[in-house]
């Protein structure tokens, strides 16, 4: 649960249509029961979705400050993976691994995960939209539900965006960092005497799910995935693009990889 301690409001600038603007426009009345879902298609697609997943992450916890000192809670993140696994992105703290869910193509079932884990803000690739027809009443609980759409683009970058979110503390590409090149680096500890506190860096099973996840990409996809994020960076920082979208079309883009 690094991600408590590691970010902050005030590490990322944002705007709204060229002008100013603060994360609490990107994610309009956040409230402490907002889940934030990623929808991710491609591998390690969804360090192009960094800055807005780690706004939402700061939010969740801005809301509500007893869960950086207190409680020590894991944000409220969901990965959705599309056809196959993409490489793990628990280096975000998607932990544990149930929060990374491994689909198939097909966009009813991605639908069902998406509702089945009350997602309030989701993030999809930004594809092209097709005609799906959900299961009944599926579509409409998530009309209902999810309050804020985004396309993110794999790059970082989307075509047409109205909203950029730019780092300002180099601690904001860690995140990011860890995801392209995990580290596998968890101290095995003695069965008779657990630390109270388990955090995930240190949790055998953390690295388990890395190793597990490790076939998902290959090493090509890897390299090209982090040319990607250096080819962003100025002195060390990045900035991303995104578009709201209306939820209706969110689910449009659902299993599209076109």
């Amino acid at each position: 649960m690094h991600v408590a301690t590691l970010l902050a409001s005030e590490m990322f600038e944002v705007e709204i249509e060229g002008r100013p603007a603060s994360i609490a426009e990107v994610l309009p009345d956040w409230n402490p029961h907002d889940r934030f879902g990623l929808v991710i298609d491609e591998s390690l697609g969804g360090v192009g979705a960094t800055h807005l997943l780690q706004i939402a992450i700061t939010s969740f916890y801005d809301v509500k400050p007893s869960r950086r000192r207190e409680l020590k809670i894991y944000p409220e993140i969901y990965a959705f993976h599309v056809g196959k696994g993409h490489g793990a992105h628990a280096p975000y703290d998607f932990w544990p691994a149930r929060r990374e869910v491994m689909l198939s193509t097909d966009p009813r079932e991605i639908l069902d995960a998406i509702n089945d884990r009350g997602i309030t803000r989701l993030a999809v690739p930004d594809r092209a939209p097709r005609d799906i027809q959900h299961r009944p009443k599926e579509e409409d609980a998530a009309l209902d539900r999810v309050v804020s759409a985004f396309a993110y683009h794999p790059s970082g970058r989307v075509t047409d965006p109205d909203i950029r979110i730019a780092g300002n503390d180099k601690r904001t590409e860690y995140n990011p960092g860890r995801a392209l090149r995990p580290v596998y680096a968890a101290t095995p500890r003695p069965a008779a005497a657990p630390p109270k506190r388990l955090v995930k860096e240190t949790d055998p099973s953390y690295v388990d799910w890395l190793r597990e996840r490790d076939n998902d990409v290959t090493e090509e996809e890897r390299a090209i995935a982090e040319r990607r994020r250096e080819s962003l960076k100025h002195d060390g920082l990045v900035t991303e693009s995104y578009r709201r979208i209306a939820v209706s079309e969110a689910l449009k883009r659902l299993g599209s990889t076109d």
